[in-house]
């Protein structure tokens, strides 16, 4: 009796021990009125501890050690009463909360009644004292999403002397080309920056993708290569032409048959191979450098909405609430140089963006010349700041989208040459009609857990692990992010698995 009842009592604090160090709150937040889910909802523990809900109003919060020492979690969103909710209550998949009634009195006209454009003015003057150009340490997520659609791929076979290389061989290839690919990347790290330099310090990462899409194009690659190795001489150079326009590339720089050259060209590729590793990390450190670099209160940026707001109509169509500030809401549209629309959420105190939406309006590029096209038509952001150490505005949250089309619709010819073979110096031909048309679609998401200012010892101080890499996933596995905040990932992103691996 006595062992069963220590075997009880252990098994009891074993089991509350785990829930107290690993609890996962899981759940999402609804309007309570219109039962439509909240997204960029902000979900916290502590001051610098939390998260923020999807798209889709998801969110996932691990407490870890702080469940013995937090009782509550508090919510808050643009335009809603902040929520403060017990962690035993937290039981439910859905967790409701109201709007906040907006009253417009003495904090909404504080400001002399300022029209819109000395508001725009404002926001532009207090830019400097609001938002943060200097040396910074950021512990964040990153999560990117890539999706690459063929949606036309015609190949018009024409003539080719090498046999190999026939109608069946080119329609097979096209066959082969996988039309549609996702891409995940999720990465939580520290990143030191400024606007001029950064260093990227990586914690954990993943990538999710399909390993056959790569297979298939290697696949073809090395088909191709070997086809060239047997026909065509190493000595020769090819000459691709397209209507009027050729370039000429020397066979012996792509293709090296001797055993010599093989040697080399052997100890180039494992040399490439060791640098490879770094890729990943540099990588991830010129796409956020790059990224935050193009917020829109840094000049010289495509969101030139504030620097160059003469190319802006602003209206102000309301007021609100963000964490008890009191919020102007701000919408503008293109004038005939502008290249945006959206809406701006502006305290009417600092005159700080609090928030941002904003997507183009019209088409960024449009290229069309002898049957090249290229297109750069989805620029679409949802920035939220909130305020951190020394009143400065930091980066909370960040979701873009970025999209681009390219076709091609021209003749190709493939023309081996070589100048020491006598007679002819036309070696083999290959000629056919290509028309293709891609699109490609990124979305970015970074959430920000907590932001500080470092100084240039710091900085200097911070490692970068350069040899890490990405853990590879064929299917989304929620344990792999278990014991961490990120950003709960979306349906797609939960759906989403590989083909079994071909050989």
């Amino acid at each position: 009796m006595l062992y069963n009842r220590v075997l009880f009592t252990t098994f009891w604090i074993s089991l509350i021990s785990t829930i107290a160090v690993g609890q996962t709150i899981t759940s999402k937040i609804v309007d309570k009125k219109t039962n439509q889910p909240i997204p960029y909802a902000t979900i916290q523990v502590s001051k610098n501890e939390g998260v923020i809900t999807n798209e889709e109003g998801r969110f996932s919060l691990n407490l870890g050690d702080n469940f013995s020492k937090t009782d509550s979690i508090y919510i808050s969103s643009m335009g809603y009463e902040k929520a403060g909710i017990s962690i035993q209550n937290v039981t439910d998949s859905i967790i409701y909360i109201e709007p906040k009634a907006i009253e417009l009195k003495g904090v909404f006209i504080s400001n002399k009644n300022l029209t819109v454009d000395e508001i725009m003015e404002n926001v532009e003057d207090n830019l400097s004292k609001n938002y943060d150009f200097k040396l910074s340490h950021k512990r964040l997520f990153f999560r990117e999403s890539e999706f690459n659609t063929i949606k036309k791929l015609k190949v018009d076979f024409k003539k080719s002397t090498i046999k190999e290389l026939n109608k069946k061989f080119m329609d097979s290839v096209t066959s082969i080309i996988p039309k549609k690919s996702e891409y995940y990347t999720e990465v939580l790290c520290d990143f030191y920056n400024n606007s001029e330099k950064a260093k990227i310090h990586i914690i954990k990462a993943a990538e999710l993708y399909d390993k056959n899409n790569m297979g298939s194009m290697d696949a073809v690659s090395k088909k191709m290569e070997k086809i060239f190795k047997d026909n065509v001489k190493p000595d020769s150079y090819l000459k691709i032409k397209s209507g009027i326009l050729g370039t000429k590339v020397q066979v012996d720089s792509i293709l090296e048959n001797d055993k010599e050259a093989a040697a080399v060209k052997n100890e180039i590729d494992e040399q490439k191979k060791k640098e490879d590793k770094s890729n990943f990390l540099n990588n991830q450190k010129s796409g956020l450098k790059n990224i935050l670099s193009s917020l829109f209160f840094n000049k010289d940026v495509l969101s030139n909405f504030i620097h160059k707001s003469g190319r802006y109509n602003f209206e102000l169509v309301d007021y609100t609430y963000i964490n008890d500030n009191s919020v102007y809401i701000i919408k503008f549209t293109p004038k005939w140089r502008g290249d945006f629309k959206g809406t701006l959420y502006i305290n009417t105190q600092d005159f700080a963006i609090l928030r941002a939406d904003y997507e183009n309006a019209k088409l960024l590029k449009n290229f069309k010349l002898l049957g090249i096209m290229y297109q750069d038509n989805l620029y679409r952001n949802t920035i939220i700041f909130t305020k951190g150490q020394n009143n400065i505005y930091d980066l909370k949250y960040l979701e873009m989208h970025r999209g681009t089309l390219f076709g091609l619709d021209r003749p190709i010819k493939v023309i081996e040459k070589n100048k020491h073979v006598k007679g002819k110096r036309k070696q083999n031909e290959l000629s056919f009609g290509l028309d293709i048309l891609m699109s490609n679609k990124n979305k970015v998401e970074i959430v920000v857990f907590d932001s500080k200012p470092i100084t240039e010892t710091d900085y200097k101080n911070s490692t970068e692990n350069k040899s890490i890499q990405p853990e590879y996933l064929s299917a989304y596995n929620p344990d792999f992010w278990k014991g961490y905040n990120i950003i709960e990932p979306n349906t797609a992103i939960k759906e989403f698995t590989a083909a079994p691996e071909t050989e």
